[in-house]
């Protein structure tokens, strides 16, 4: 586990975004209900999620079409609530950092730790944008 200090700078770069950070399994249950489209990034303390992931996700936000709900786990961190997440997003392996975009429910697009190493920023968040313009 990670000491909050570590973290919290990292949490808040996506809460200041307009992401919710979802702490337990009921959090998680709850977002997972909710209509309409539900974006859920996997945060990490790794560098690709300093680097690409989280940087792509908030700048992805500036597409025309956008989830309805922006959601975050974080991996090593909120271990309830990223295990959660995770069972949504089967049958990918637990990854982090991941992007997981779901449509009622539904997981309907996925970025993967795979994805998301050695891609830019701006290649994360075009990747987002077309998944938000098919499903959103």
């Amino acid at each position: 586990m990670y000491p909050e200090e570590l973290v919290k700078p990292m949490r808040d770069e996506l809460i200041n975004a307009g992401f919710d950070a979802l702490y337990t399994n009921e959090d998680v249950e709850n977002a997972m209900s909710k209509k309409g489209t539900t974006l859920v990034v996997v945060n990490s303390v790794c560098g690709c999620a300093a680097g690409t992931a989280r940087p792509g996700a908030i700048a992805s936000l500036g597409a025309e079409k956008v989830p309805t709900n922006l959601t975050t786990v974080f991996a090593g961190v909120e271990k309830e609530s990223t295990q959660k997440a995770r069972e949504f997003m089967m049958p990918f392996p637990p990854s982090s950092p991941a992007i997981a975009l779901f449509k009622d429910g539904s997981l309907v697009h996925m970025l993967e730790r795979h994805h998301i190493e050695g891609r830019s920023a701006q290649m994360i968040a075009q990747n987002l944008a077309a998944a938000y313009n098919e499903h959103c």
